[in-house]
């Protein structure tokens, strides 16, 4: 099995700096027990789950 290697500062800082030129972020918030209900859906995550559903309700409008 190959051993990871730990990102370094300069890499990290790349990354995030990526991320916030590409990336919206957005904080939602859910009743108690609905990450439970998503990760039970079959969902390959939670986030992945999120963008979907809204993608599909955009594109319904």
């Amino acid at each position: 099995m190959e051993e990871k290697k730990k990102a370094t500062e300069a890499h990290m800082r790349a990354t995030a700096k990526w991320e916030k030129e590409n990336y919206d972020k957005v904080l939602v918030r859910f009743p108690k027990g609905t990450k439970e209900d998503i990760s039970n859906s079959g969902a390959k995550s939670i986030n992945s789950f999120i963008v979907e559903a809204v993608k599909e309700k955009l594109k319904k409008n």
